[in-house]
């Protein structure tokens, strides 16, 4: 957990919503300056806090909607600080709550310097990263199509197609099989918005990688150079990460991807594990799906994998190679280096 501990004269908590945003701003002494609901207006809210923009930190928590606030203050000059959401507990476990408590307790956690900072993206990454959360969407929506297809079989019991699906060319004729009416309707359906999806996930696809190449083709190319690794993996694993620096160790890196288990203990007794929602669900994602990719035609790494799931069991033995493979990840962005397998099996 990181706390932002910037000096100002100023302190500013905002409790954001998508048409309304109740400001709080406090000096360094916590007396009120400004306490009032405004309109989520650039004009409105540069105009309100004019009289303290000298040396002022603007903070609000990490909702949907701090897009704008954050590029606004990026080109205003004002200090902004994002809070993380899932650490904010002074907000959440009040006795009474509302707007107005809301963006005091903001404001004073950012005076207090103990405001959870969770990370701010550049504008010219964000709407990329969120491009490529959107395609995976995509990609789980024409999955469930699929599978549709493939289980309406069974009740009818129909031999279920020998070819694999998820190619266009292989899904020819597969409505024409069901004889009832509704039931040729309702796969043709499916068919027809699986061919939908084919052509927007491949364009897509296209434009992430063109703007990759762009962003940092240097980076992309080392991803790539991790046996399994193809372009979508190495384009998530980019933007989700964006800039190592902002990982002091490894250990922070793994952390936030979730590739690690955080012990909860208390005068020397082990209480469990704890923070499972706390981190990117989506390098979670990309490095599980790497370790599988990375045993494929690879043997010294299904030696190494058989070795640990004698030891540790095969569940347990994917996430221990996945926590490796972060590992590996972080050093090569950070000495910019491509992989190595045999650094990687020393390690």
């Amino acid at each position: 957990m990181r706390f932002y501990n910037g000096s100002h004269t100023y302190f500013c908590g905002i409790d954001l919503h998508a048409r309304n945003m109740y400001t709080c701003v406090l000096d360094q002494e916590g007396r009120v300056l400004l306490h009032r609901d405004l309109p989520t207006d650039p004009d409105v809210f540069l105009k309100a806090i004019a009289p303290f923009r000298e040396n002022l930190a603007v903070a609000v928590e990490c909702i949907f909607t701090w897009y704008w606030l954050a590029d606004l203050c990026a080109r205003e000059g004002i200090d902004f600080v994002l809070g993380h959401a899932l650490y904010m507990k002074a907000i959440h476990g009040g006795k009474a709550k509302n707007d107005r408590i809301d963006s005091l307790k903001i404001a004073t956690l950012l005076r207090g310097g103990m405001l959870p900072q969770a990370y701010v993206y550049p504008p010219e990454t964000c709407s990329t990263r969120d491009l490529l959360r959107r395609r995976l969407t995509l990609v789980r929506q024409r999955g469930q199509l699929l599978a549709h297809i493939q289980n309406t079989h069974h009740p009818y019991n129909l031999p279920t197609p020998k070819a694999r699906i998820n190619y266009r060319c292989n899904r020819e004729g597969i409505a024409e099989k069901f004889s009832d009416p509704s039931v040729f309707e309702s796969i043709s359906s499916d068919v027809e918005l699986a061919g939908h999806y084919d052509f927007l996930i491949k364009d897509l696809e296209l434009f992430l990688t063109r703007k990759a190449n762009v962003h940092d083709p240097e980076n992309f190319y080392r991803l790539r150079s991790i046996p399994g690794v193809g372009k979508i993996l190495a384009i998530t694993i980019l933007y989700e990460i964006h800039d190592i620096a902002r990982f002091q160790r490894v250990q922070n890196f793994a952390s936030y991807a979730r590739l690690v288990q955080c012990e909860k203990s208390s005068s020397g007794e082990r209480l469990g594990t704890g923070g499972g929602k706390i981190g990117n669900v989506h390098l979670k994602w990309a490095f599980s799906e790497a370790a599988v990719l990375f045993l494929r035609a690879n043997p010294p790494a299904q030696q190494y994998i058989e070795a640990l799931r004698k030891k540790h069991g095969k569940a347990k033995s994917i996430s221990i190679l996945a926590h490796k493979l972060g590992r590996a990840v972080y050093y090569m962005m950070k000495n910019k280096k491509p992989f190595s397998l045999e650094a990687f099996r020393m390690s």
